[in-house]
């Protein structure tokens, strides 16, 4: 039996589904002016796709992005 695809997880949905911005506009701002890094440096690409294990620094706070947010293609 084969395992279901999973579909990418972008940096925005990220902040989203972690509940640490409001809204995808609020994310966007907050990216592209800086406040969030990826793996220890600054990423300001809001589109910018993330794998598991990857650690996010955001408000003071690191999170690292597990497996089980991703979502997979029959939860579209």
């Amino acid at each position: 039996m084969s395992e279901t695809p999973k579909k990418k997880l972008r940096l925005d949905q990220f902040l989203k589904l972690q509940a640490l911005v409001g809204t995808g506009g609020e994310a966007k701002v907050r990216i592209q002016s800086g406040e969030v890094k990826l793996n220890g440096d600054v990423e300001t690409r809001r589109g910018r796709g993330l794998r598991p294990g990857d650690e996010i620094e955001f408000g003071g706070q690191t999170f690292i992005v597990e497996e089980s947010l991703f979502p997979t293609q029959d939860e579209e």
